[in-house]
């Protein structure tokens, strides 16, 4: 979305708030909100998300001919995370990145369906792999996360979300520019950070709810075990 100047509105509204006292009645993050356009609050949820160290990214995914992909990311938006992926249909995928290296763990079932009757017993090892081997659609997840804004936003209805107040914006992608088509609706915080809370997507193939929590707390994500470990690189070579 292209970044757009402030209203008048909101410049002179700024500008009162700040002659009369930054901590005066009324200055606070409330009227800004009421103030802003849809864009502007779009464009600062999106400026306060990449400047985190850390957050916890949840998102369930479903298809509309049926079949759900659930996924977990802790990550520092940056080279470190750790994730879960499950899929309805059976099987589930573990991930630690460490900058360029990926950990991976399969667990049976993810394998049963590659390979039917290949693996016996539970699976406890990671697959050591190279970061940018990483593909679309394989289920790996990168840690970082673009924010950023596009289209056109709409305020929509406001509303508790996690606990906190929040505004509804709204964005419909045509398809157009490479677009996938669909409905999103941003949930902002309109209380304390402008966070970024949840996002539904609504498209014809599938509707994903991704939300946001763990701010900025502490990561605590290693290397597995090495004697938990196969390096992919030397079982292939």
């Amino acid at each position: 979305m292209r970044t757009r100047t402030r209203t008048t509105t909101a410049a002179t509204a700024v500008l009162s708030c700040l002659l009369a006292g930054a901590l005066t009645a009324g200055c606070g993050a409330g009227d800004a909100g009421e103030t802003k356009s849809a864009d502007e609050l779009l464009e600062d949820a999106n400026a306060t998300m990449r400047a985190l160290e850390s957050v916890r990214i949840d998102s369930t995914s479903a298809a509309a001919k049926g079949g759900t992909v659930t996924s977990r990311l802790v990550t520092d938006l940056d080279s470190r995370c750790s994730g879960r992926t499950a899929f309805s249909e059976g099987g589930s995928l573990e991930q630690i990145r460490m900058g360029e290296t990926d950990y991976v763990r399969p667990d049976r079932a993810y394998l049963e369906k590659w390979k039917p009757g290949g693996v016996t017993g539970e699976q406890r090892m990671w697959i050591k792999v190279p970061a940018d081997s990483a593909q679309p659609g394989d289920g790996l997840s990168s840690c970082t996360r673009p924010f950023t804004s596009f289209g056109e936003a709409k305020k929509g209805k406001s509303g508790p979300v996690s606990g906190r107040a929040a505004v509804e914006l709204t964005v419909t992608d045509d398809g157009g520019d490479g677009g996938t088509g669909g409905i999103y609706t941003f949930h902002v915080a309109t209380e304390g950070d402008p966070h970024l809370l949840k996002v539904v997507y609504k498209g014809a193939d599938y509707k994903t709810t991704t939300s946001f929590t763990a701010f900025d707390e502490p990561l605590d994500i290693k290397a597995p075990d090495p004697a938990e470990v196969i390096d992919a690189r030397k079982a292939t070579g």
